[in-house]
């Protein structure tokens, strides 16, 4: 993903000061994965009988997803497709089960493993390289530029179609900012982790001058609250939430805009393959990847089951990360409301765009960025795409 995923590094401090995490009764929780009707062909769109009859026969079983972080309801489509029968392994942070598509068990095991600490803070695409067990890992269009040439991933399907991270401030005291780029016209200090992309991005397309980016962010609100002036990076699906409700020192509202706003659209968390491994994956990918797409039609539509697994295994967990059902509402009601779960143009989900990926390479290539020779059609795929199944 990110190099390295100042994301998860954000939550990883941010955690240290939620509040206890409080798992509340869930009426809408069902028993994992109802289908959800998406035109006249919904019993294909999750692969339905076919599926079920084939899956032990074209994929390995446990089917291994490794994820970035610990779990959390931007996950919810790989959660969602676990069975009742779901495992938490504390000591090894892997989710196990039964997968299972549109209430019918599909007759192979599913791990979803947890990234971040779980892999030491390892980049998912360098971590598929050193883990043959693993089939499916998450990618990010721009760190699946950067690393092309030492850790190269295929992105098959899309969960979220935009990438939810943010850049917010006090609207109070910045009355004259709307956008990010009026953050630039106004001289505003942007406190951001070190080393990410769209800052050096920003500079260079001259949104932001050099010496208005602070890149001594620490993941801490600490700065953010006692100044109150300056902006600050985070996630659309996290930060407003936890700064007006469990930062009780802060306690209002944000205002942000998303980075893809801005016109810098990385696919972010993209479910992606080892390019050597296709040939193998290949007959399991062309029913998987049509199941994934449903799972995030659904679990926006019927959210508890995929929850309650994740609120469970964080519960479980018992480490620093916490994650209460206060979050997992917001996260999701925010990724429908924002579209960072939606169809793309063209009224699919989980596909993707090559002009999109040529023009986040074309942005690195501007911003003076040293990559490998890389085209979209080495980064990602639509082959596996079932084009009839979207919101």
């Amino acid at each position: 993903m990110k190099n390295p995923n100042w994301r998860r590094l954000l939550l990883v401090l941010l955690a240290f000061t939620l509040l206890a995490a409080a798992c509340g009764d869930d009426d809408d929780a069902d028993s994992g994965g109802d289908d959800v009707a998406t035109g006249d062909d919904a019993d294909d769109d999750d692969g339905g009988d076919d599926a079920a009859a084939g899956l032990s026969t074209v994929c390995p079983s446990p089917l291994v997803v490794q994820t970035d972080w610990f779990p959390e309801a931007e996950h919810g489509a790989l959660y969602h497709l676990l069975g009742d029968d779901y495992t938490v392994d504390v000591d090894g942070k892997v989710v196990s089960g039964s997968l299972v598509a549109g209430g019918v068990d599909q007759g192979i095991g599913f791990e979803v493993r947890t990234g971040g600490p779980a892999i030491g803070f390892a980049p998912v695409a360098s971590h598929m390289y050193t883990d043959d067990s693993i089939h499916l890992g998450y990618g990010t269009t721009d760190g699946q530029i950067l690393r092309f040439d030492t850790a190269p991933l295929l992105s098959v399907v899309a969960p979220l179609e935009k990438n939810p991270q943010i850049i917010m401030w006090d609207p109070d005291a910045n009355p004259n900012v709307d956008t990010i780029a009026d953050l630039g016209d106004e001289g505003v200090t942007v406190n951001i982790f070190g080393g990410g992309t769209f800052a050096d991005v920003f500079v260079a397309q001259g949104i932001w001058s050099a010496d208005q980016v602070d890149p001594s962010y620490d993941g801490s609100p600490a700065r953010f609250v006692s100044e109150g002036d300056i902006a600050q990076q985070g996630f659309a699906s996290a930060e407003p939430f936890t700064y007006e409700n469990v930062f009780e020192e802060w306690g209002k509202p944000v205002e942000f805009q998303l980075l893809h706003d801005t016109g810098f659209e990385v696919y972010s968390q993209t479910i992606a393959i080892r390019p050597d491994t296709q040939d193998d994956l290949d007959a399991c990918l062309q029913q998987v990847v049509p199941i994934i797409q449903q799972a995030v039609v659904d679990y926006a539509a019927s959210p508890g089951h995929a929850n309650d697994i994740i609120i469970d295994a964080v519960d479980q967990y018992a480490d620093f990360w916490v994650y209460d059902q206060a979050l997992a509402d917001f996260s999701i009601a925010t990724q429908v409301e924002l579209g960072l779960v939606s169809n793309g143009p063209d009224g699919t989900v989980g596909n993707m765009d090559a002009d999109r990926i040529q023009s986040i390479i074309d942005q690195l290539t501007a911003a003076e960025m040293d990559f490998a020779d890389v085209t979209p059609a080495d980064i990602f795929t639509n082959e596996y795409i079932d084009d009839s199944i979207g919101f």
